[in-house]
């Protein structure tokens, strides 16, 4: 009997060059994701040898998006976007507009159609949600400030994309692509809007309880792989299902089914049990979007793909410094948003294939797309590595970088107003993230004075007019701690998650403050041992102060069951 063994074969070859290109993209000290990508070019229709089946391969792919979509969704916090979104709302806005601005003048120049050129531009306007998370926990910079401004930059941008998908097919015809050009343009977006909404409406006040509710239900048979079988149906079904009743796209289905699970009391369980399958299936997608790139495209069109890697990382960088710096965050932060931004992935895949199966993008866009994705996640790590001594060096030659960094900035320094007995003797706090709030609270219940040094400049303004003493900036600048009054100060208290910058932060207290006594908190214990050799303050690792406060718990209720008999 005769068995067609193509989506095995498809499957086997895009897993195990992937594994194979990925683990040599390692060892060159670029992302994996470069790897997966080299690894489609070569089982392409565009290289010679085996080709892989790309109708399946693109199949495959589909269920890729759905799975990223899905994680995406199942990580988007809405709070950590609040926190930030003084900064990430404008900036990401501003900064999609000037990328798009870009490539759709580059389109022009290429006498590209203005529907092609605006799906050309947004595509160059999206990051890599993937590629900056591992970058940024990489280097340890996650949960510090400037992590957390560059995740809920490109959460909007997600946003902006998600949205960009569920419009682009209403806009299509009017655009010149696939679909009735003569049809009127408010009708049919009402008409994507409506039934959008319908289903975000269904998602939000059914799905909030139907999907946590049957998570548990599950999750009670205590078989794990039931619960994860779950996990994934509901989102592969859900997806399937907003496009099939609601008529949006696979993508917007998946990002709501995350979403809702997110609201689930299960949400980290069932991101780490669908975990190894969302990677193995992202995989498969980003091994797909290789399969469609030719790579003659640099042979034949270089100035054109130069142009397209000078717009991601030159053009959309720079105008996202210039944005963070106008919004006076300072010189580090607007070094490492423009370098988190300097790379384009995922989103800018699907728009591509969204352009192209639309009759919007040429092929050559989506080829310039592929090469410029290539180049810019290779690329990437360089830049963040160059962020430190490039900030160093403008700071040392550039008076501009001077005047910027000592210009005059009303949250840079304590109100004139501060009573005097509030800065002598007091608590320097360091952060006011989770804990740096806890430590605040308890501190003000127990009449502690104390003021707070924070990056976030949103934080800062309610602080002050909450009537808490506070100063904008990086505690491991001098002036900040100066402005904190750290000479007069008994105690210098980091809570800040970011780690990197804790023992130039201590080593200034203390060339301050010779008297000046530390504490510090931390999340392992080999970094516990070096920050105590180094800074000689009291350090507290999370877990440690966790299991001491349930080991009292437990001794306690002992205690209490003993005298009780």
């Amino acid at each position: 009997m005769h068995h067609d063994l193509s989506l095995i074969t498809t499957i086997a070859a895009a897993l195990g060059f992937g594994l194979l290109f990925g683990m040599l993209a390692i060892r060159l000290k670029l992302p994996a994701l470069v790897g997966y990508l080299a690894a489609g070019v070569l089982i392409g229709p565009a290289t010679p040898g085996f080709v892989a089946d790309v109708a399946l391969a693109s199949q495959l792919a589909e269920i890729g998006v759905m799975l990223l979509m899905f994680g995406v969704g199942l990580h988007f916090s809405m709070h950590d976007l609040l926190e930030v979104k003084g900064i990430a709302l404008p900036g990401a806005l501003l900064q999609i507009g000037v990328a798009t601005a870009m490539g759709m003048g580059m389109a022009h120049f290429l006498g590209w159609s203005m529907g092609a050129g605006l799906v050309f531009g947004l595509a160059l306007s999206v990051a890599s949600t993937v590629v900056l998370l591992r970058a940024l926990e990489a280097r340890g910079v996650l949960d510090s400030m400037n992590g957390r401004i560059a995740v809920g930059w490109l959460v909007v941008e997600d946003l902006v994309t998600v949205l960009v998908l569920v419009m682009l097919p209403a806009l299509a015809g009017p655009l010149g692509g696939k679909g009735d050009a003569g049809a009127e343009l408010w009708p049919a977006l009402g008409k994507t809007l409506l039934q959008v909404g319908a289903f975000v409406a269904f998602m939000l006040v059914i799905g909030r309880k139907i999907f946590p509710w049957f998570l548990w239900r599950v999750a009670k048979t205590g078989s794990r792989e039931l619960f994860t079988l779950a996990v994934i149906a509901a989102a592969v079904g859900i997806a399937y299902g907003s496009s099939a009743l609601f008529g949006v796209s696979f993508a917007l289905g998946a990002f709501f089914a995350g979403m809702v699970l997110r609201e689930s009391e299960l949400s980290h369980r069932a991101a780490e049990e669908s975990l190894p399958l969302r990677d193995a299936f992202s995989v498969l997608f980003f091994v797909s979007v290789g399969m469609l790139f030719d790579p003659m495209v640099l042979v034949e069109y270089p100035l054109e793909v130069l142009a397209t890697v000078a717009i991601i990382l030159f053009g959309k960088s720079l105008a996202a410094f210039l944005l963070v710096l106008v919004l006076r965050y300072p010189l580090n932060t607007a070094l490492t948003v423009s370098a988190s931004l300097a790379q384009i992935g995922e989103f800018s895949f699907i728009l591509a294939a969204l352009g192209m199966s639309l009759g919007l993008l040429p092929e050559l866009g989506q080829n310039l797309i592929l090469a410029g994705a290539i180049i810019s996640i290779a690329v990437n790590p360089l830049l963040f590595t160059a962020t430190e001594p490039l900030q160093r060096w403008m700071r040392e030659r550039s008076e501009l970088a001077r005047k910027l960094e000592s210009r005059d900035d009303p949250l840079a320094t304590l109100p004139m107003e501060t009573a005097h007995e509030k800065l002598s003797g007091q608590v320097v706090l360091v952060g006011y993230g989770r804990v740096g709030r806890r430590i605040a609270s308890d501190l003000t219940a127990r009449g502690v004075h104390f003021v707070v040094a924070e990056q976030n400049r949103e934080l800062v303004e309610r602080l002050r007019a909450d009537g808490i003493p506070a100063v904008a900036g990086n505690a491991a600048e001098p002036a900040v701690l100066i402005q904190a009054h750290i000479t007069h100060a008994a105690l210098l208290v980091i809570a800040t998650p970011d780690t990197f910058h804790v023992r130039r932060m201590v080593e200034i207290a203390r060339m301050l403050n010779p008297s000046i006594k530390a504490v510090v908190r931390t999340h392992n214990e080999s970094e516990a041992v070096l920050l105590r050799e180094d800074t000689g303050g009291k350090v507290f690792v999370g877990e440690d102060e966790l299991a001491a406060s349930m080991t009292r718990h437990v001794v306690e209720t002992l205690r209490e069951q003993a005298t009780v008999h």
